[in-house]
């Protein structure tokens, strides 16, 4: 701990003491080398503000050869007044509103470490939220041809598990004891009772979403004032952190009007609650026409057909057990493919109580009719029978145990759409917003790849890499998670080990890449208030403009009007943005 302190010391000191010692002053070199002082060098690197070469007396712009020479490589000087004053109106709002994101980790750590997803990889924590959006339609229209007793509580219980590290257990017909008895169904609607609450606005979330709106229309309008005094043209203005970090409004609340359930020990506390409403089929004799009552499980086992799992942290699906709702991206594949199984084994039971098939094929009474004559319902003695019939009642015909498990490791046809959807939108989210930021001072004279414009762009194009590093590793862990839950050849096992451990790298060196990226983009924004970026190098946009490279000393109503109509730009773009991102969630 005292050795990452003295780091982050040592590297504060590194930026900030040449920005404290910084001693340039652009009115003095504009006025030394309007005067003749550097001679040959002053008439030659002469500009206008197009880069143009003028004559000395109508110098507004010089090279960067010239800047250099005049003015000397060193930022200009810091001022505490303008660093807090930007500070606390353009970044600290944002940072403050990161505490709504949701979390409900079972750890800490991994509730910070979400911070610094989202943070890193804006793209992340869209994908998530877009994927969560699109599997609550998706598991919704799956179940709407399901009709059996229970099918509605199923759906809300699995919809609500979409932010837990969900375990199906089918050992000794476990599963398909809890989908089918009649037993069973107090427990599903205790559970769905349970997990269906709702984490919605509140006046302090309200209060700090309007925080954040209101600062951000007072940074618009500054910038426009900025603009007019030609402070916007040298880069002075703060105001492209706010557009930097747009990406965030629309996340958090898409997030409350989700309302993901992410609660961890509420979690365990459901699953653990209704455990003595559990009941299991047992074995029978074939062709008994009265067979074995249903047990309760506890006089069993403690194991239940539904549960959480639990993972090593080097384990390739570690992030699965993290009930955050950013690592949805983790558990996307593992939980489709639970729900698609779950789904058609009830599937297959419903089909079956629509043909007045009893799950005891041997009863004397055969069919029993409700005495309400309902269509829609299922009488409880349909719903008998032993361990072996319950296990054949959500089999189709001559279907076998391990062709059925086949089936759990599948997903949805609608997965790669779902997928494709998700990725489309998280981009647009990530570069549509961050790419206001780089525009703007791309944009801003002299026009071209600058250090503040460049800042940005490597943050947007570090976090697009972290996004695809995460995804790539969850779907190597859903493939190598059949190396210990299938009998595979040898030569596909040990693929799929290969792929577990490149599943494990690739998490960490996205979560790394993460971490440090949002590091990256804070220590930039920090860097902006403090005239770090106020020299002649960045001034001039060096990067894009190469030998052509010049800084502007005097703004001219051309550079002022270009600087207001790219912000109109921007603007009208994130409200068409915000406009998409509503409608969607």
């Amino acid at each position: 701990m005292l050795t990452l302190r003295l780091f982050a010391a040592l590297v504060l000191a590194y930026f900030l003491f040449p920005i404290a010692s910084a001693t340039t002053n652009y009115t003095q070199c504009f006025l030394d080398i309007q005067s003749g002082l550097y001679g040959q060098l002053g008439e030659d690197g002469a500009r206008d503000n197009q880069g143009n070469p003028v004559p000395l007396a109508n110098v507004t712009a010089i090279s960067y050869d010239l800047c250099k020479a005049a003015c000397g490589k060193s930022p200009t000087p810091f001022s505490w007044q303008l660093f807090s004053g930007r500070f606390s109106s353009w970044l600290l709002p944002w940072l403050a509103l990161l505490s709504q994101l949701p979390f409900g980790a079972q750890y800490r750590m991994d509730n910070l470490m979400s911070v610094f997803l989202a943070v890193g990889s804006p793209a992340l924590a869209a994908y998530s939220l877009v994927l969560t959006v699109l599997n609550r339609h998706w598991i919704a229209r799956i179940f709407a041809d399901i009709h059996y007793p229970n099918a509605q509580d199923i759906k809300r219980v699995l919809g609500c598990l979409q932010q837990a590290p969900l375990r199906v257990d089918e050992r000794d017909g476990m599963l398909a004891s809890m989908l089918v008895l009649q037993e069973n169904d107090a427990w599903w609607e205790t559970l769905s009772t349970e997990l269906d609450y709702t984490n919605t606005w509140t006046i302090s979330v309200a209060a700090q979403v309007a925080w954040v709106i209101i600062a951000f229309l007072f940074t618009v309008i500054v910038s426009f004032s900025d603009a007019a005094t030609g402070s916007a043209v040298f880069g002075a203005s703060g105001q492209s952190v706010g557009a930097g970090f747009m990406w965030l409004l629309p996340i958090v609340i898409g997030w409350l009007v989700v309302s993901p359930k992410s609660d961890f020990d509420r979690f365990k506390k459901a699953l653990n609650s209704g455990r003595t409403q559990v009941y299991h089929a047992q074995p029978g004799q074939y062709g008994d026409p009265y067979p074995p009552a249903p047990v309760n499980a506890q006089e069993q086992t403690d194991a239940r057909a539904l549960g959480l799992a639990a993972y090593k942290d080097d384990s390739p699906r570690r992030d699965e057990a993290v009930s955050a709702p950013i690592y949805n991206y983790a558990r996307f594949m593992q939980w489709t493919a639970t729900v698609e199984y779950t789904a058609s084994l009830l599937r297959t039971a419903g089909d079956k109580a629509r043909d007045h098939r009893p799950v005891n094929p041997f009863s004397p009474s055969g069919w029993a009719d409700r005495p309400d004559n309902k269509n829609d319902s299922v009488a409880p003695e349909n719903r008998r029978g032993s361990l072996e019939q319950v296990e054949q009642y959500v089999c189709t015909n001559q279907e076998s145990s391990r062709a059925r498990y086949g089936r759990a490791r599948r997903v949805d046809p609608g997965f790669t759409a779902r997928f494709l959807i998700a990725t489309v939108l998280a981009m647009f989210l990530q570069w549509g917003t961050v790419g206001g930021a780089i525009i703007a001072h791309w944009a801003a004279p002299p026009v071209g790849l600058g250090c503040r414009s460049g800042a940005y762009i490597v943050y947007a194009a570090a976090g697009t890499v972290s996004w695809v590093l995460l995804v790539v590793s969850s779907i190597l862990s859903f493939y190598s998670s059949n190396a210990t839950e299938l009998e595979c050849p040898r030569s596909s096992r040990r693929a799929m080990i290969l792929a577990g451990r490149m599943a494990t790298l690739l998490r960490r060196l996205g979560k790394l890449l993460a971490a440090c990226n949002a590091v990256w983009i804070v220590l930039s924004c920090i860097l902006l208030f403090t005239s770090f970026y106020d020299r002649c190098w960045c001034n001039s946009s060096v990067l894009g403009r190469g030998r052509n490279a010049y800084a502007i000393l005097i703004p001219q109503d051309k550079d002022v009007n270009q600087v207001k109509t790219t912000w109109i730009a921007c603007m009208l773009h994130y409200a068409l943005l915000i406009l998409r991102r509503r409608r969607l969630t």
